[in-house]
């Protein structure tokens, strides 16, 4: 699509990825990308950047179901490192999804390059030794960025995807971050609204045409789509 760009720092503070994703970019690979447009089964969809403001958020009953349901497990922020046991973690979750992600941990996080300009962790979580599910996150000044979140299909009703997201969010309220970016959500297409799953009454959407992020309301979505199909 003609509204989406890429860019590739050499460089990327905290600072600047605070910036970039407060104008709705996000990361792919080594580059920091945007759009507003999403081409999926042949359709074009309108997509929404998304972001919670952590001084809002309140966890409610779900939530804290879903963590209190996995904390027999042992769960660490940890530095990110590439390894086999990692890659074949994210091998075994493929098997079990309907789409087509990057052939590897690698691919997705570095495409073609062997250096990285982000300041990345990983959330792991370990069953007994063994590695059940990973969240990989970048850090900003005052921000955190969700990046992948993957895990074992035998555990698929720990709801360890969404699990994962918690921890990110607990981890940057605990570190006293103002944002967390959990990607966009399309329009029409309710395969990405789990990302709204932490609290709705605390996100917001990015509208580039007057670059104002305002609260997130469907009722302000179907507008949007509206004023934008009347053009």
């Amino acid at each position: 699509m003609t509204d989406s760009y890429i860019y590739y720092p050499e460089v990327l503070t905290g600072e600047m990825l605070d910036i970039f994703l407060s104008k709705g970019w996000y990361r792919m690979g080594q580059g920091i990308f945007t759009t507003q447009h999403l081409i999926q089964e042949d359709s074009i969809y309108r997509v929404y950047w998304l972001r919670y403001d952590l001084e809002r958020i309140v966890l409610g009953k779900t939530q804290q179901k879903i963590i209190n349901q996995n904390r027999s497990f042992h769960t660490a922020i940890v530095p990110l490192e590439i390894t086999e046991e990692l890659e074949s973690l994210f091998g075994l979750y493929k098997t079990s999804i309907n789409f087509a992600p990057a052939a590897s941990v690698q691919q997705w996080l570095y495409a073609e390059q062997s250096l990285t300009v982000f300041d990345t962790e990983l959330v792991e979580v370990r069953d007994q030794g063994k590695l059940i599910a990973a969240g990989i996150f970048d850090r900003g000044a005052d921000s955190f960025s969700g990046i992948m979140n993957f895990y074992h299909p035998h555990y698929r009703k720990q709801s360890l995807g969404k699990y994962l997201m918690l921890k990110k969010i607990e981890q940057a309220i605990r570190e006293r971050k103002r944002w967390y970016y959990p990607g966009y959500i399309v329009y029409g297409y309710p395969k990405f609204d789990y990302k709204l799953f932490a609290d709705k009454n605390a996100a917001e959407i990015f509208i580039p045409e007057v670059n104002e992020w305002h609260p997130y309301d469907p009722v302000l979505l179907d507008a949007l789509e509206n004023n934008e199909t009347d053009e």
